[in-house]
């Protein structure tokens, strides 16, 4: 019965984010290709029609196989789609990487994507911001509330955990896929960000992923050292010596000096702590 229950509380809620996506009546999705954005493109195609534009946003904090993926999708579905080449690189607010740099890339993207809806008489831009988003420090957030950008999967009162069921019982590809982050996540507060340290991430992510061990994978570049986090029941795997090496040796050949396990496992927002602790 509580099964039960439960299944049509997340169904009330579907129902409830297709109410709102019809109420906006045409919408510019910001499409990344992650759990989050993926399913409220479909929502909004199953809603909405043609009434749909999907926007990529392209940038050297874009991890490669996400911007595969998210074109690969979109391409699928038949859905109106562009991509946007997006320049937070430019800007000394982003690169010199302050605790809210996510809220200058923000504003820069959004006010990009807002544009393109303007030309195009689109008269919202939708995120996949969701209920779980309002417990982890996202600065990126107040941008999209300055821009008026909307957030249905939010306002649905839908968290991360629902969409996943939703997105699967939908047949999305995406519904277990680990959550994603831009690039700069992996690198400390305070850290330049760069393009060879962005190239190194991604690369040795890339690496990782094609080992087979670990869907969480995150390479958080410290100096000259990758320190790796990937799912802690997967630690044991990685320490075993043909593993081992043959990640090392890869890891310094895009460039580390050091490698190194992180063994508490994955988690997401761990570079927040340094927040939280001052």
């Amino acid at each position: 019965m509580k099964c039960r229950f439960a299944e049509m509380e997340i169904q009330g809620k579907y129902k409830e984010l297709q109410i709102i996506l019809k109420g906006l009546g045409e919408v510019l999705v910001a499409f990344s290709g992650g759990v989050d954005s993926t399913f409220l493109l479909r929502a909004a195609i199953d809603t909405l029609n043609t009434r749909v534009l999907a926007v990529t946003a392209l940038s050297a904090t874009t991890p490669a196989h996400e911007k595969q993926a998210a074109q690969a999708y979109a391409k699928a579905t038949g859905v109106r789609y562009i991509t946007l080449p997006s320049n937070e690189m430019e800007h000394r607010e982003f690169i010199e990487n302050p605790s809210d740099k996510c809220y200058f890339c923000k504003k820069i993207r959004f006010g990009a994507l807002l544009r393109i809806a303007t030309e195009r008489q689109i008269p919202w831009v939708v995120d996949g911001e969701n209920m779980d988003d309002q417990t982890d420090y996202r600065p990126g957030s107040r941008a999209a509330r300055e821009l008026h950008v909307r957030s249905p999967l939010r306002e649905a009162g839908l968290t991360k955990k629902e969409i996943r069921q939703l997105s699967r019982s939908l047949g999305l590809p995406t519904w277990d896929n680990p959550s994603g982050a831009c690039l700069a996540s992996r690198i400390p507060y305070g850290q330049l960000i760069t393009p060879e340290k962005l190239k190194q991430v991604d690369a040795g992510e890339a690496f990782i992923r094609t080992l087979g061990i670990s869907k969480e994978v995150r390479v958080r570049h410290e100096g000259d050292t990758a320190r790796i986090e990937i799912a802690a029941n997967a630690i044991d795997a990685f320490l075993d010596p043909p593993v081992r090496e043959k990640l090392v040796s890869y890891l310094k050949s895009v460039g580390f000096l050091y490698v190194a396990l992180d063994l508490e496992g994955y988690g997401m927002g761990r570079l927040n702590r340094a927040i939280n602790e001052t």
